[in-house]
């Protein structure tokens, strides 16, 4: 264990007394005996250990409340519990409250980590003498600001970019404008000044490809942008061969989506739908069995049919990509159909329809037949979301997917058969009684 990570579990009680007493606008602590805001930003060693926080809070806490929560609202997952909260999810429509806590945990995941990555990039050039650590901070912080700010529009019609008392709200398109500068910023400091081997093996979290992950998100949100041509370059410069992934531990620190889905243990909240909860899944997709394993289960309160997770969600201690290749691919085919290429879209589409499982450097792979369909924008996208429902199963990215890709739009009183209960998530109440500029809620 490095020097940092070992400062950083030392102190982990200290620093997320800090990190959970966030408000949107300082780190006020009162108890005397704790850090204050001074002694973890007006110094290097502070510096350091809060990057490492920040980075953790991120892969057990905020990412994953996306990825669970967008789940049910997608039919990826069912709900496996009685929790009025979770309850309100799965019927979604006009019945989720803006009160709701899931929803309301991903806008305050989300805005604590834009919390904590302005206060580096703030304090960072004032205490960081060494300019490849600098550089290493402050493009790590860039990153994880962008990923925050993305994940707010996938699932918010609107997002403030700043964290702060009573802050303007943006649109969808100026969030990500932001989200890409953020990444084209860290992109060029790092080309500029490569991080120090000091960062990379004691701050960075262990599993982390700073390089490629910048890339890959500069592809996700220029696609979600409709900056097609430079969503098609991005993608071209991720290293395919290469992985980043959000590390556990087992103990320290755990993986929050196995300990969030239900495998047969009393008390777990989630269970994954059979066929990645998508009538579109084909008959022979290798893709089922890394992900899904058989189980003849329903779910509770509602009787829907359930299987047992596997794949990257299987034991406390495995490993979550922060992205998958074929995601890239699939970026391509789609903005391909949008530049009117629709052999290269194809061209795209195959590539992830014949991947073998070991011709992914995680094991992802469909192994179908080439793609023999319509080539019409409709048709094109349809299987598009087909190859992205199952490529990207359980990443977050459905909520968003649905929307960009024409799915149906559900009724007030969704059935749960509907593919997705949501087209948006109401504000959280919190911050309408905090912020007078919340913007009026989408009615679904």
């Amino acid at each position: 264990m490095n020097i940092f990570k070992q400062k950083f579990i030392a102190t982990q009680c200290l620093l997320i007394t800090i990190i959970l007493t966030l408000s949107a606008c300082s780190l006020d602590v009162s108890n005397p005996n704790s850090a204050t805001q001074e002694d973890v930003l007006n110094s290097a060693e502070g510096i350091e250990s809060y990057a490492i926080g920040m980075q953790g809070y991120f892969a057990e806490n905020a990412y994953p409340d996306v990825v669970l929560n967008t789940g049910v609202t997608t039919r990826e997952l069912a709900i496996n519990t009685t929790y009025s909260s979770l309850v309100e999810l799965e019927d979604g429509g006009t019945a989720l409250p803006p009160g709701n806590s899931r929803i309301n945990s991903i806008w305050d995941g989300m805005f604590r980590v834009i919390n904590m990555t302005g206060q580096i990039i703030d304090n960072a050039p004032n205490v960081i003498t060494d300019e490849a650590e600098l550089s290493g901070i402050m493009a790590m912080s860039e990153l994880y600001r962008a990923m925050a700010l993305g994940y707010l529009v996938q699932c918010f019609e609107q997002a403030p970019i700043e964290a702060g008392q009573n802050v303007e709200f943006q649109s969808r398109g100026d969030v990500l404008a932001e989200a890409l500068r953020l990444l084209n910023s860290a992109r060029q400091r790092i080309n500029q000044t490569p991080p120090s081997s000091s960062f990379n093996n004691n701050i960075l979290l262990s599993g982390i490809d700073l390089p490629n992950t910048i890339n890959a998100m500069r592809a996700r949100y220029n696609l979600m942008a409709g900056n097609y041509q430079d969503a098609i370059d991005a993608s071209n410069q991720v290293d395919m061969s290469a992985t980043s992934v959000f590390s556990y531990d087992g103990s320290t620190m755990r993986n929050p989506i196995f300990d969030g889905v239900a495998q047969g243990d009393e008390g777990q909240e989630y269970a994954p739908r059979d066929n990645f909860g998508t009538p579109l899944t084909e008959s022979g997709d290798q893709r089922l069995d890394f992900y899904l394993s058989s189980s003849s289960e329903q779910s509770t309160p509602n009787g829907l049919t359930i299987d047992d997770l596997v794949g990257f969600f299987n034991t406390a201690s495995k490993s979550i990509p922060v992205y998958l290749p074929g995601e890239m691919n699939l970026i391509r085919a789609e903005a391909h159909v949008h530049l009117d290429e629709p052999g290269m879209a194809v061209n795209e589409i195959d590539n992830i329809r014949t991947k073998k499982p070991s011709e992914d450097p995680f094991g992802v792979g469909a192994d179908l037949p080439a793609y023999s369909g319509g080539t019409s924008d409709a048709e094109l996208f349809e299987e598009i979301y087909q190859q992205r429902s199952a490529e990207l199963y359980l990443t977050g990215m459905r909520f968003e997917d649905m929307r960009r890709l024409n799915r149906p739009v559900p009724s007030d009183d969704p059935p749960f058969s509907a593919t997705r209960n949501r087209v948006y998530y109401p504000y959280p109440t919190q911050e309408r009684q905090n912020n007078t500029n919340t913007p009026e809620n989408p009615p679904i």
